[in-house]
């Protein structure tokens, strides 16, 4: 997810996951993620989960810039062959997370879940199996892709679990 070399990223994203259902992963994780925001509140999430990282309310607006991106990233690999994905920079991203409103980012991370989740639940096994190149990963199925994005919740969820 970011425009870096991968450097064994999907291995240990994927890693967190294991061998999980990556549907029932991503709902629990967005409940989770909800759960324990609540429980930061504002104060909490104002924090840093160590020098030089993101605040939780930073981390709760990549969470739902990657719904964004990887909702868009799927539904271009359902609808082009051969697609060559784009991956984009989180960093040049997260340049706009200085004034993070908690219950937008919440929100817009909800809906998109919800949304993103009605999509993935009505796949087929063949959808799943569609392939598209990452730039910097190689070739990636469908189904992977929506694996990455369960793992990359729990790598957001220790985050906001430390603070």
């Amino acid at each position: 997810m970011t425009t870096v070399a991968d450097g064994g990223y999907r291995e240990r994203i994927l890693g967190l996951l294991g061998d999980r259902n990556p549907l029932e992963a991503l709902e629990a994780n967005s409940k989770r993620v909800e759960t324990v925001a609540r429980r930061l509140g504002d104060a909490g999430l104002s924090r840093s989960y160590g020098p030089g990282k993101w605040t939780g309310k930073q981390i709760l607006a990549h969470l739902a810039d990657a719904e964004v991106g990887i909702g868009f990233r799927v539904r271009q690999i359902l609808s082009e062959d051969n697609h060559r994905i784009q991956p984009w920079d989180e960093g040049s991203w997260a340049r706009r997370y200085d004034n993070v409103q908690v219950e937008s980012a919440l929100g817009s991370y909800r809906a998109l879940r919800e949304w993103n989740l009605a999509l993935f639940r009505g796949l087929s096994p063949g959808d799943l199996d569609r392939e598209a190149v990452h730039p910097e990963r190689g070739p990636e199925k469908l189904g992977t892709v929506i694996r990455l994005l369960a793992g990359h919740d729990l790598n957001h969820l220790a985050q906001l679990e430390r603070l």
